[in-house]
C-alpha cells in the first residue's frame, strides 16, 4: 500500500489537486487529503505533478545481440528513472525480431522488469524489405506495432501488401523509417548549409517527404493504420497534417532531440550529433513543435539509440547513428516547450502517457488516474533543475546529446503495478 501526498494529478480528464492511495496495485482513491494509512509507503509530490506512468514508442534495447550497448534491464532501469512505466522495444537487434519465437524471448526476458517490456515486430524478414515476416503470430502474441526500423521499408508493393495485411488485425499498425535510401546514401547529416560548410555529403529533407507521401496515399487506399517514426520535417508534418484532414489513417511521433536541436550542432563534429534522421534546419524544428502543439504529431518518442563508447569515439562520418532518451526525454520538453509556457504542461505529457499507450495498445498504462485504475504511475516536479550526467546513467552507453546541460523537469518518483521503482530519483532495483 502507497499513497503519494501533496501533488496535482495530470491525466486525460485535466488538472486537480488530489492526493492518490495505492492497494494491490490498484489506485484506491484520488482525493484532497488522504491520510496514510499505517504502514503504507508515502511518496512525497509537494510542487509535483502526479501522472500516468510515460510510455515510449521507440526503444532500442539492444538485446539480443547488442548487449555490449544496453540490455533489457540496463534500458528498463534507465526508463523508470525517466518516469516511463511502459517501452515499446525496437525489431533491429541480432536476431531481428522477425519470428514469433525472437519475440518471445524478448517478452520473457522483461518480465519482472521495472518498467513494461513491449516488443515491435519487422515487417520484413531479416528487415531487408522483400518478404513479409509472420506478422500474425507476432500479432498473437501481443505484438501491435510492425517496423523495420533502422531501415526504411522503401519497395511500395511491399509497403502495400502489409497495410492491407494490417487491416485484418484489429490495433495493429505499420510504422515507418521514412527515409528513401537512394536519397540518403553516403549521407552523414542533413544536406543543407552545414554538410556544405563541413564539406559532407548531407541527407536531404526530400528522402523523408517523398517516402511519407507514397505511404499516405497507401494507407489511404488500403484503409491502414500507418504511423511516421521520428518525423523531421516541415514537409512530412505538412503532409500528415493534411491527410489527417482528409480521414486518413495516419499518425505521428517526434523524438525530444529533432523537437529542439538543429544541424549546427554538427559543427563540431561531434558524434553525439550524429542521428537518422538527421538534426534538421530550424524551419524543421519550429514545425515540428507546432504540429505537435496542434496535435498532428501523436507523440513524443525518444529513438533511444544506446551505442558503447568505442563506438561512437570515432570521426563523425565513421560513428553509428542514434542518442540516449530514457532519462532525459521529458525534461527536455519540459524545459523547452513547459517552461517558456505552463499550459503546454497537459500536451506534452499526453504526448509522452496517454496517446502514446492508446497508439500501442497498452491498456493498462496512460489511463485517468482514478480508482480502480492500474497504479502505473509517474511523479515529476517541472520547476527542479537538474544537469545531465551520461556518465551517472543507468544505460551501458553514455552518448547523450544533452550531457552538461541544465534541464527543468525532475522524475521524483515510479510507480509500476502500485511498486515504487523510483523513489526520490534513485532506482529501487
Amino acid at each position: 500500500m502507497l499513497v503519494i501526498q501533496g501533488g496535482s494529478v495530470i491525466d486525460e480528464t485535466g488538472e486537480r489537486r488530489a492526493d492518490v492511495l495505492v492497494r494491490d496495485g490498484v489506485v484506491s482513491e484520488v482525493a484532497p487529503g488522504i491520510a496514510a494509512p499505517a504502514g503504507a509507503v508515502v511518496l512525497d509530490a509537494s510542487d509535483a505533478v502526479v501522472a500516468p506512468g510515460l510510455v515510449d514508442l521507440h526503444t532500442h534495447l539492444r538485446e539480443p545481440g547488442g548487449e555490449d550497448s544496453e540490455t533489457i534491464e540496463t534500458g528498463a532501469r534507465g526508463a523508470a528513472l525517466g518516469g516511463f512505466t511502459a517501452v515499446v522495444a525496437m525489431p533491429n537487434t541480432h536476431p531481428p525480431l522477425d519470428d514469433a519465437a525472437v519475440v518471445q524471448s524478448v517478452l520473457e526476458r522483461g518480465r519482472g522488469s521495472v518498467c513494461d517490456v513491449h516488443a515491435a515486430g519487422c515487417i520484413t524478414l531479416a528487415r531487408a524489405g522483400a518478404v513479409l515476416a509472420p506478422i500474425g503470430e507476432m500479432y498473437d502474441l501481443g505484438v501491435r506495432l510492425f517496423t523495420d526500423d533502422g531501415e526504411c521499408l522503401s519497395d511500395a508493393a511491399v509497403m502495400r501488401h502489409a497495410l492491407e495485411y494490417s487491416t485484418a488485425l484489429p490495433g495493429a499498425v505499420i510504422c515507418q523509417h521514412a527515409e528513401d535510401p537512394a536519397l540518403t546514401a553516403g549521407g552523414h547529416l542533413h544536406e543543407g548549409e552545414w554538410s556544405s560548410r563541413l564539406g559532407m555529403t548531407g541527407r536531404p529533407a526530400e528522402a523523408e517527404v517523398t517516402i511519407v507521401a507514397r505511404d499516405i496515399a497507401l494507407a489511404r487506399r488500403t484503409g491502414a493504420h500507418y504511423h511516421v517514426q521520428h518525423i523531421s520535417t516541415s514537409g512530412a508534418v505538412d503532409l500528415v497534417r493534411r491527410a489527417r484532414a482528409e480521414g486518413v489513417r495516419v499518425t505521428a511521433e517526434c523524438t525530444p532531440h529533432h523537437l529542439v536541436l538543429t544541424d549546427a550542432e554538427c559543427r563540431t563534429f561531434d558524434p553525439a550529433f550524429k542521428v537518422n534522421p538527421p538534426l534538421r534546419q530550424a524551419a524543421d524544428v519550429s514545425a515540428v513543435i507546432e504540429g505537435l502543439v496542434e496535435g498532428v504529431i501523436d507523440a513524443i518518442a525518444t529513438d533511444h539509440a544506446p551505442h558503447a563508447a568505442e563506438s561512437k569515439a570515432v570521426p563523425f562520418e565513421d560513428a553509428p547513428p542514434g542518442v540516449l532518451g530514457l532519462e532525459t526525454a521529458l525534461a527536455v520538453a519540459m524545459t523547452h516547450l513547459v517552461t517558456p509556457q505552463r499550459s503546454r504542461l497537459a500536451g506534452v505529457l499526453g504526448a509522452l502517457s496517454w496517446r502514446p499507450a492508446r497508439l500501442a495498445g497498452l491498456e493498462r498504462h496512460g489511463g485517468p488516474v482514478a480508482p480502480g485504475r492500474p497504479a502505473n504511475l509517474c511523479v515529476v516536479a517541472p520547476s527542479e533543475k537538474w544537469v545531465v550526467d551520461s556518465g551517472a546513467m543507468a544505460s551501458r552507453s553514455r552518448n547523450s546529446a544533452f550531457h552538461g546541460q541544465t534541464l527543468d523537469g525532475r522524475v521524483r518518483h515510479t510507480v509500476l503495478e502500485g511498486e515504487p521503482v523510483v523513489m526520490e530519483g534513485v532506482a529501487q532495483r
